[in-house]
């Protein structure tokens, strides 16, 4: 297949995507599938064309793995920035369920001075012991 495209053009080689061109020697030579990366017996990786005629293996690596680098690090940090925000709504539903119980102790509390105070008030009439609104008020001689 691909030894038919040898001292031609590379984009003639590469019509073919089987294909890999070598520019130092003009060679069309078939992609080593078995290799992830073709060895240099084959062809330089600074010479290896695959795919497209203007970028060369080596720097075809380098934008994938950069390309790679900050798709993995755009899901970091948004699993990170998620996480966090689920955090501070966590947060912030016990802070609110806490304040809300505490509003609710301090209702009960309320009521239940205001029973004692009732109760208190009752037991002073009963035993004579209730306290007038003015205890200084003058006693009138009739």
């Amino acid at each position: 297949g691909c030894q038919k495209y040898t001292n031609k053009t590379c984009e003639e080689c590469l019509k073919n995507v089987t294909c890999l061109w070598c520019s130092s020697s003009k060679k069309c030579v078939e992609y080593p599938v078995r290799n992830i990366l073709p060895p240099s017996s084959v062809c330089q990786l600074s010479s290896a064309r695959w795919g497209v005629c203007w970028v060369n293996f080596e720097a075809l690596i380098i934008a994938m793995s950069v390309v790679g680098g900050i798709i993995l690090l755009t899901i970091f940090i948004c699993c990170c920035f998620c996480c966090r925000k689920k955090k501070n709504k966590k947060v912030d539903k016990e802070d609110e369920k806490a304040s809300r119980e505490r509003e609710q102790r301090r209702v009960r509390q309320e009521e239940r001075r205001a029973e004692m105070k009732t109760r208190h008030d009752e037991i002073r009439k009963k035993y004579g012991l209730f306290k007038e609104e003015n205890p200084y008020a003058k006693f009138e001689n009739n």
